[in-house]
């Protein structure tokens, strides 16, 4: 059995070097061909390590990161109205949840320590009718935070550690959406609404409680596999501009400005993975 707490082993410089450049892994995602793949690993990983030990003890430091989530989704939609004709649309969308963490082992089984959050994503929609596109919508999304966690885990040593967590972030919200839309039909009715929309003032919150386990690859490295409940919080105030074009001569005949506030409030449970580095304690 390996003892973070005082062993002579000097720690490989792998170890050291992770300290610096946090290795993460892309999670269960939804509608991607990956999937398997990644289940297949981790089962591999879990059935095909040696046993391995580790003993934890206060003062130990955590060093890792944590994937919520990782997605790229792509769809298509048709529609037929007798009175309009046929439509369609394709929707894109992307999204990564990483949070790196640093703590530290307050007891033998209790470390606690601070997070920072980043959380781009995004979407495009594109709609069509009898081959042309009337419609295009694009929106970017960008979180930025700085949060706490504290994690105990029901046993200090082995080789599978099952732990329970809470954690909380916060910080900046950034939304940014721009698109345009014909409308009108043909001749003189035609028109084009080209517009944008911005940020001006964004936060958000959340909290998790997340129920896993660490299986430990070596005596100082371990993976995260976890199960949370997300509540989530934003509030963003927008400003936008909606031009309009009579007639799609090129002359902006109309001009909107908007401001507008919005407020979300989210449940949610996502099922993650995690890289965890635990280094010993330096001796006085």
């Amino acid at each position: 059995m390996s003892n973070l707490s005082g062993s002579k082993k000097k720690i490989p410089l792998v170890i050291l070097l992770a300290k610096h450049v946090l290795t993460t892994t892309f999670v269960l995602a939804t509608n991607c061909s990956m999937q398997r793949s990644n289940y297949l690993l981790i089962t591999l990983l879990l059935l095909t390590s040696s046993t391995i030990n580790a003993q934890f003890s206060k003062g130990v430091r955590m060093v890792g990161a944590t994937v919520a989530s990782v997605f790229y989704n792509s769809g298509n939609s048709d529609q037929t109205v007798t009175s309009i004709g046929s439509t369609s649309g394709k929707i894109t969308g992307y999204g990564v949840d990483v949070t790196p963490m640093l703590g530290w082992f307050v007891s033998d089984n209790t470390a606690a320590g601070f997070s920072f959050l980043l959380n781009p994503y995004g979407d495009k929609e594109t709609y069509q009718e009898n081959g042309s596109v009337y419609q295009k919508d694009k929106a970017n999304y960008f979180n930025i935070g700085l949060g706490g966690f504290v994690r105990t885990y029901f046993r200090n040593s082995g080789s599978f550690l099952p732990f329970g967590e809470f954690s909380i972030n916060g910080g900046m919200s950034n939304v940014k959406k721009n698109g345009f839309f014909y409308g009108g039909g043909t001749g003189q009715g035609a028109y084009k609404d080209t517009y944008d929309s911005k940020s001006i003032g964004g936060v958000f919150g959340q909290a998790f409680l997340t129920a896993g386990v660490t299986k430990l690859l070596n005596p100082h490295t371990g993976l995260d596999l976890f199960f949370s409940y997300n509540f989530y919080y934003t509030r963003n105030v927008t400003k936008s501009t909606r031009l309009r074009d009579v007639m799609i001569d090129g002359t902006i005949d109309e001009t909107l400005k908007n401001e507008t506030t919005t407020r979300l409030v989210n449940n949610k449970f996502v099922v993650g993975i995690g890289f965890q580095v635990f280094l010993a304690k330096k001796k006085k």
